[in-house]
């Protein structure tokens, strides 16, 4: 039986929307038909492929492994499609560009030195940019929609069938502002963090667990009053303002630990870092642009390993 003359790309942009928003209501949404409409598609193509492509839980849908085995080319098929019509359409002098997701591990540090040498070696470059949960933009990457996403993923699941490559290690840190009452003692006293307020990463990112780690190693009860947020801009507004202590990725507060306006606690010991990198779908060849860019992450990285990161 040939089947590619019976999977249609209709079939394709169902299945794909589905992974992506891990529920069969919104990808009806999205794609602008029902819900009915959308679950029969995806049962056509399933019967096509004699294989079930999604299990149903209590948080929605998910991949089965046959499943992420098929959005590995599925994704990619659909996205050389695109950007052939998109060739066709586009003026010849359209600038090159690279799509990318970053973490807010990378938001405030690697990446605007990463942009910033990238303009200066290309004059013509747009770089186009998606912030957000790891478990977003793994999905974006997947599909196609993101030639890179760079920051902290290894723990996600959604890295399943992606190229990892690793560029530093970066440790968590715990900041507050300068004149907070816990630097009145160095080291900082422990025992008084669960005192006040916490600002951590959102729980079920692979940054909430390294935060997580540090208060185990360090024996920390953490306080129940907290805010769970992946903004850099709102937990540093909210830690300047209050008693809060923002337990942060070192990168997103460094500059502001060495201009004085955030200051660091000194706990006595140093999470041992998670794995900051790039992620790329092995199944797309990377756009020059992206090429471009692995490079320039690759120089600067080597910088932060030799002076200021383990």
């Amino acid at each position: 039986m040939n089947l590619d003359t019976r999977i249609k790309f209709r079939h394709l942009l169902c299945f794909l929307e589905i992974a992506r928003q891990g529920s069969f209501a919104k990808a009806a949404d999205a794609v602008s038909i029902s819900q009915p409409a959308i679950s029969k598609t995806l049962k056509e193509l399933e019967d096509l492929l004699e294989t079930r492509l999604f299990e149903r839980g209590k948080s929605g849908v998910e991949l089965t492994p046959a499943g992420i085995r098929f959005m590995r080319y599925a994704g990619p098929c659909v996205q050389a499609l695109r950007d052939g019509v998109s060739t066709l359409r586009t003026e010849e002098h359209e600038p090159p560009q690279v799509k990318i997701g970053i973490l807010s591990t990378v938001e405030s540090l690697l990446m605007p030195e990463v942009i910033g040498l990238l303009h200066q070696r290309h004059a013509a470059l747009v770089v186009s940019v998606a912030t957000g949960p790891s478990a977003f933009l793994l999905s974006q990457l997947h599909v196609g929609e993101l030639d890179l996403v760079i920051g902290r993923m290894t723990d996600s699941p959604q890295i399943q069938g992606l190229l990892f490559e690793h560029l530093y290690s970066e440790s968590m840190t715990l900041v507050v502002r300068p004149d907070h009452p816990l630097l009145m003692l160095q080291p900082t006293d422990r025992a008084q963090i669960s005192g006040y307020p916490l600002v951590v990463p959102s729980a079920g990112t692979t940054i909430r667990k390294h935060a997580d780690s540090l208060f185990v190693q360090c024996a920390i009860v953490p306080s129940a009053q907290r805010v769970e947020t992946l903004s850099p801009t709102l937990s540093r507004r909210y830690v300047l303002s209050s008693d809060a202590i923002w337990v942060a990725p070192r990168d997103a507060v460094l500059l502001e630990i060495s201009r004085g306006e955030l200051a660091e606690l000194d706990l006595g010991v140093r999470e041992p870092g998670g794995s900051v990198g790039i992620c790329s779908n092995a199944a797309m060849a990377l756009p020059l642009p992206a090429q471009w860019m692995c490079e320039v992450l690759r120089e600067v990285a080597l910088r932060y390993r030799q002076v200021s990161h383990p």
